[in-house]
């Protein structure tokens, strides 16, 4: 089943909804109202980005520099704060 996005014609709110394609839209969760509409969704361009083993590799990579920048930071602001200089 998709999921599919559904506008309320009386409150106006915009919602998602894991519902078959044959069945009547669901009312809003907001208002409870039963005039629902299903809306058009973009479709997405295929992407170009790598996959696989090297690009999980990569963002790990990034995950611990990122962790070490924040570990740099806090043991600098200790040092500060001890009254120390960097």
């Amino acid at each position: 089943m998709p999921i599919y996005e559904f506008e309320c014609e009386g409150c106006g709110a915009v919602f998602e909804e894991l519902v078959a394609a044959d069945v009547a839209a669901p009312a809003c969760p907001e208002c409870g109202a039963e005039r629902t509409r299903r809306l058009m969704s973009a479709v997405s361009a295929p992407s170009r980005m790598p996959r696989g083993a090297g690009v999980r590799s990569d963002e790990s990579r990034r995950r611990e520099k990122v962790a070490a920048r924040q570990d740099r930071i806090t043991e600098s602001r200790k040092r500060r704060a001890a009254g120390e200089k960097p």
